[in-house]
């Protein structure tokens, strides 16, 4: 890991971290404490945004950090977990001497080879997605949490195939999960969703998270899933909490405003990226979106 690359489409993209583990470690989820992090890359390279493209879960075990998560702070003491996905924008706080765990897995590593259910319907997955960004754990709970991770990073070094160890490192993870899962609904209260709404909005999220460069209406994506504009909308409803067209602008407004603080990309660039005919559409859903024109979001955030 900590193999930073350009995005393709010219200079100025945000800066891209993939999972590629120091040699000779061949597993498909890492686990390594703070500590180690900052002996493997400098400061300078940590405090720069990066886009990632694996799952990544910080735990806090001691101090205070500033964690950046797409234009958020998340404010982290002790007990703390930061749950960041693929295509996240984030920025380490290498300010304080926080210490604490780094989980980082592929997307592909929760899915057995040997089953044939679809990711989306693998019920680990409802358990990973319903996680917040930042959740503050119990005393009891963080312990549990701690020493979970502490026994798969014991077990990552064990001398074992690597099929054997993915599939105990799932199992593991997977228990895990389950922990932060219930932390959570303790938080929240019971929530039972009916099936088909949180199928039918995963589906669109996850057509959303693919398409949403090109295709910007909410009837383009109903057509697309084989429902109705009016099935979807309440699936969105129900389970987002907002409307399918806030849930679609939403998306396009953090796109570009990633886009916009992260790069030095042009606001015509910009737009054409995104999927708009012409910059001054773009410029005029930017400011619905977000009550700011692109330059003066641009000035105020960028370092």
């Amino acid at each position: 890991m900590w193999e930073r690359s350009k995005r393709q489409g010219g200079p100025g993209q945000i800066a891209v971290t993939g999972y590629h583990p120091p040699q000779p470690y061949t597993l498909d989820l890492e686990i390594l404490s703070v500590s180690a992090l900052r002996r493997r890359v400098s400061a300078n390279f940590l405090r720069k945004p990066e886009r990632i493209t694996f799952h990544l879960l910080i735990c806090v075990t001691s101090g205070r950090c500033s964690h950046m998560v797409d234009f958020r702070t998340v404010e982290c003491v002790q007990g703390s977990v930061v749950s960041l996905h693929p295509g996240q924008v984030q920025r380490y706080d290498v300010s304080t001497g926080w210490q604490g765990w780094l989980v980082l897995f592929r997307p592909e590593f929760l899915q057995p080879q040997e089953t044939e259910t679809p990711l989306n319907e693998l019920d680990v997955f409802r358990q990973l997605d319903a996680l917040p960004s930042h959740l503050q754990l119990q005393e009891f709970e963080h312990s549990a949490v701690v020493e979970s991770i502490a026994r798969m990073s014991s077990d990552t070094q064990r001398d074992a195939r690597a099929g054997v160890l993915h599939a105990l490192l799932r199992t593991q993870l997977h228990a895990m999960l389950i922990r932060l899962h219930l932390a959570q609904a303790r938080r929240e209260g019971p929530r039972i969703d009916p099936p088909a709404l949180v199928k039918c909005f995963r589906r669109y999220r996850l057509a959303v998270e693919e398409q949403f460069q090109k295709r910007h209406t909410v009837a383009g994506y109903a057509k697309l899933l084989g429902c109705s504009e009016k099935s979807l909308g309440r699936a969105v409803q129900k389970i987002a909490g907002i409307t399918a067209k806030e849930f679609l602008s939403q998306r396009i407004a953090l796109e570009a405003k990633r886009l916009l603080v992260h790069t030095a990309l042009p606001v015509s660039v910009i737009a054409d990226h995104l999927g708009f005919d012409e910059p001054t559409n773009f410029v005029k859903f930017f400011r619905r979106e977000v009550r700011q024109s692109p330059g003066a979001f641009r000035a105020e955030h960028t370092l």
